[in-house]
């Protein structure tokens, strides 16, 4: 058997990275997610280690319904929130969007309440993957 991919991703091509982490919010908005936290990987690797690296960015996304429906079915379900979407872009031009898979993460978790909700939640991030990919919003 398969084991369940824990991320989806797109490439973006014909754009650059600023462009891609803009329009990666604007479809998160559309499916009812805020970023709460941006962490900037190449900044941050330079000023703590000193080394190069390429474009990447992380943002951690939340559907307040849906985190408020995970933590009434799990408490400890906040050691796992936000959901965390990369931009990243290892070429010049050719930027990856990727996003967690919220069901592959919970597989561990035994609870049928949350299950649902992660693959809920997958869903919309999926949709949002698919939409960057297509080029629509």
């Amino acid at each position: 058997m398969k084991a369940m991919e824990y991320y989806y991703h797109t490439i973006l091509k014909n754009t650059n990275f600023e462009e891609a982490i803009a329009t990666t919010k604007k479809a998160l908005q559309k499916e009812g997610f805020g970023v709460l936290t941006e962490i900037d990987m190449k900044e941050t690797l330079k000023k703590k280690l000193d080394v190069d690296f390429y474009n990447y960015m992380i943002l951690g996304a939340c559907n307040p319904p849906f985190a408020y429906q995970a933590l009434q079915a799990e408490d400890k379900i906040g050691t796992m929130l936000p959901c965390n979407l990369i931009v990243q872009e290892k070429e010049k031009g050719l930027i990856e969007i990727a996003a967690v898979n919220p069901a592959a993460s919970m597989m561990a978790i035994e609870n049928n309440s949350l299950t649902k909700v992660a693959q809920e939640v997958g869903e919309k991030l999926q949709k949002v993957i698919t939409g960057l990919g297509q080029g629509y919003l």
